[in-house]
Formats: C-alpha cells, structure tokens, sequence
C-alpha cells in the first residue's frame, strides 16, 4: 500500500507530550492568552499522534502543571485507576500520564469519552475527506465492553500499545480494529470497510492520489496473503504471522500510525 501521511504530520515536530509556543491546536488556530510550555519529551510518536494533539491542546491552555494529582482525581465523577497502577500497565512516565489526563478530563469531564467525541476529533484534523467511518471504528475498537463509552483507563491503556507497545502488540491492535464485530476473524468485507474509512478521511490528501479502486485492489491483496487456508477468513494468527513475515504487508500497517 502507498503510505498516507496525515496533514497534521507535515510540519515535523519536535517534542513529547506538551508542544512548543508555535504549535496549533486541532482547530489550527494558536491559542491566544495560554501560557505555553516548552516540550518536555522527546518521544515524537506520541506527536504524531491525533488523539494525543486533541487532548495536549487542552493541556497546554491551563498552563502549568501546578495542581496536586490526587486532588485532582478525586474531584471528578469517574475516578481512573491509581497513577501507580496504570503506571505500571503502561509504557508511559507518571507525568505523561498527568499531562494525558489533565487534557482528557478538560475535554470529557465526566471521565468518560463517546463516539460523537471521536467523529468530533477526526474532522478537525482530517477536513479535507469524511472521517465518520474511521472515527466510528476505531471508537469501537477502544470500546471494548461495547457500553458506547471510553473510560480514561481503556483509552490510555490503548495509546500505550499503539505508541509504544512492541510489534505483536500493535498488530493485535489491528487486527482488532479490522475485526469489526469481534468474532476472533476478520473477513474480507470487514477490511474493506475499514480500508475504504481511511480512504474517505485521507480525501484528496493522499500521496500518490488515490484511484476509486484502490482499496478494493489493497484488500484483495491483503486477503490472498493473510487467509492462508483459503477458508474465507483471516485469524489473529495469520495476521501477525503474515504481516511479520512480509515487508511490504508490514509497511502498509504503519499506515494506522499516522490516522490515529
């Protein structure tokens, strides 16, 4: 598959979870009479990012990080796990985590995020094409209870695997993405819909541009790889096996690093 760059990525950024003073937020406008931090990571994946921009935007407009933690848990209606916890279940530093919450919880103040939150964030970074699907399937890959709602502990815990979680993890992530209903099998018409979502919201911005039958000629690619027993389904196994054994299949996986 060509690679597809997300328009948010580029301006290469340099910095972690808080952006320097010339940094945008989701909208594209500077915010104006916040007080601006310097970045204080240098893990670049975390700004590539458009779920982590959406809530660094919120961040970074309450200025310094002065507020005790624990206080500040206990202060909303949905309390996350201990820091220490998720700490520990996670690949990010405790002030990650502080950062990552103080924006969640500024954007959903019920410490819970819905769909119609996710097709929000979408739009702004993707206006150029429709991110309706996109935004609907991957809400649900978060959503794993199906309760149509994300609590701040699903979606960190997810951020971690897709950022910094090792390769078997990140392609088990996608397969779940793929796996639309959550059957354990992702068949040939659950990818195409979900290749055809990412087509839709790369709209016009897509590098080389993109033919109406490029996703159909993507997925029947895939599928011939993936589904090696030709029963008409793809496992988790195959997947992970297929996408590690095949460059160009793996590749083509990193597209997801620049959509999510």
């Amino acid at each position: 598959m060509s690679v597809l760059q997300c328009q948010a990525d580029n301006k290469e950024v340099d910095g972690g979870l808080l952006p320097d003073g010339k940094e945008a937020s989701p909208g594209g406008h500077e915010a104006e009479g916040s007080k601006w931090q310097r970045p204080r990571f240098s893990r670049k994946s975390l700004m590539r990012c458009c779920l982590v921009k959406w809530i660094i935007a919120s961040t970074t407009q309450q200025g310094p990080d002065n507020i005790d933690m624990d206080l500040e848990l206990s202060m909303v209606r949905h309390q996350p796990e201990g820091l220490e916890q998720l700490q520990a279940q996670t690949q990010f530093t405790r002030k990650e985590l502080q950062s990552l919450y103080r924006g969640f919880k500024n954007e959903c103040p019920s410490g819970l995020v819905d769909e119609e939150t996710f097709k929000t964030i979408y739009s702004q970074f993707f206006p150029q094409g429709d991110a309706t699907m996109y935004a609907h399937f991957l809400f649900n890959a978060f959503d794993m209870d199906r309760n149509g709602s994300i609590r701040f502990e699903d979606f960190v815990l997810g951020l971690s695997v897709l950022l910094r979680g090792s390769v078997t993890e990140k392609l088990r992530w996608a397969f779940n993405l793929y796996d639309i209903n959550k059957d354990g099998y992702v068949t040939k018409e659950e990818m195409m819909a979900i290749m055809t979502s990412i087509y839709d919201m790369m709209g016009r911005y897509t590098l080389p541009s993109v033919r109406e039958d490029s996703p159909y000629e993507h997925v029947e690619k895939f599928f011939q790889k993936m589904d090696r027993n030709r029963d008409g389904v793809v496992t988790v196994e195959e997947f992970i096996e297929t996408c590690q054994k095949d460059k160009s299949i793996m590749s083509s996986m990193q597209l997801f690093e620049n959509v999510i």
